[in-house]
């Protein structure tokens, strides 16, 4: 079997590529990635791309390979969260869901068997009450939720026999060798090893599904050779666990608990934070019961842990770092490496 990966160099797919070369020793892995994020290692004893067979460097906006000889493309590529959206959506929503569809038509026309998207669960926005499921209604309110939909909408439409999976993802976290402090519970625990506490800036109640960046790898290598007859030829399903839904506040005393001494503050007058939502993951557990999640809250708290000690991690301004993906764009912008339209000079 022969496997492209594009948008391999980020947070998720280290860990995708490792999943994917244990399981599929003999498959033929391929990495496609514009290196934004390439230099951002942390503390990785080798480099992950060392488990492909090949890197190729390029933007997903204008991909150049030959897709005739693969049997699977998987599409995570992506302006990856709400800051980076807002600041620069016009290239989120050309990235995210125009990349993500020529993509995938090229794919289509090529005959590769299967198409695998990276979508999200943030695509339910406020969403008060029962947890959400996939046919439930729709409120993205960012650039980023909005561009992930609108790849679905698109993906969806395309007239072909080629299976397509969007993976609507619940909130990414956990150890990676290309780690983001740009996510709820690992910012969290940034914020407790450096600092000795944790300020919450909502009121604690909004809920966040998660889902280890482990975890995302076993779903996607399902939805890999996923056959039409397991959920239809076109798929959007939601990829998490019921038992990880998770308000704020339950993180951040997670999170204090492994790490002893640590304060938790939580502003009770903060306005409502309207990225709220539980999600359902019935259907994931029953098209992929052998792909399910896992690994722990617990667990993951303390991968991060390990892994940011071993790092000797003491930034208590780390948000200021280049642990965070926008700061990381933003230097490139300063010294002109990148253009405004985030394509190198």
């Amino acid at each position: 079997m022969k496997i492209l990966i594009t948008g391999n160099l980020g947070y998720v797919g280290p860990a995708v590529i490792k999943y994917l070369r244990q399981q599929r020793p003999d498959a033929t892995l391929h990495g496609f990635d514009n290196a934004y994020f390439a230099h951002c290692l942390t503390g990785a004893p080798r480099l992950p791309e060392r488990d492909l067979d090949e890197q190729f460097y390029g933007d997903v906006r204008n991909v150049g390979l030959d897709l005739r000889s693969y049997d699977a493309v998987v599409q995570l590529a992506a302006i990856s969260n709400d800051p980076m959206g807002n600041q620069f959506e016009a290239v989120t929503f050309d990235i995210n869901q125009g990349s993500t569809v020529s993509i995938a038509k090229a794919a289509a026309a090529a005959g590769v068997k299967n198409f695998v998207f990276a979508s999200s669960c943030s695509v339910y926005g406020v969403a008060e009450g029962a947890p959400r499921k996939e046919s439930d209604p729709l409120n993205p309110i960012t650039a980023y939720a909005k561009s992930k939909i609108g790849a679905e909408r698109e993906l969806a439409s395309i007239d072909t026999n080629m299976v397509v999976t969007s993976l609507r993802f619940a909130t990414a976290c956990g150890m990676s060798d290309r780690l983001r402090l740009d996510l709820v519970l690992n910012d969290f625990v940034a914020c407790a090893l450096s600092q000795g506490k944790i300020s919450v800036l909502s009121d604690g109640t909004p809920w966040r599904p998660l889902i280890d960046v482990a975890d995302m790898a076993r779903a996607i290598d399902w939805a890999i050779d996923r056959g039409a007859q397991t959920g239809g030829r076109y798929l959007a399903v939601n990829v998490g666990s019921d038992d990880r839904n998770y308000q704020v506040k339950e993180l951040a005393h997670a999170v204090a608990q492994s790490v002893p001494g640590t304060d938790v503050s939580i502003n009770t007058s903060a306005p409502v934070d309207s990225r709220s939502y539980k999600v359902d993951f019935g259907l994931y557990r029953s098209l992929a019961p052998h792909h399910q999640p896992v690994v722990t809250l617990e667990q993951s708290i303390q991968n991060l842990i390990a892994g940011l000690r071993a790092m000797r991690f003491n930034d208590a301004n780390f948000r200021t770092s280049g642990l965070m993906r926008l700061r990381i764009l933003q230097d490139h912008i300063d010294n002109q490496r990148l253009n405004r339209t985030l394509e190198w000079t």
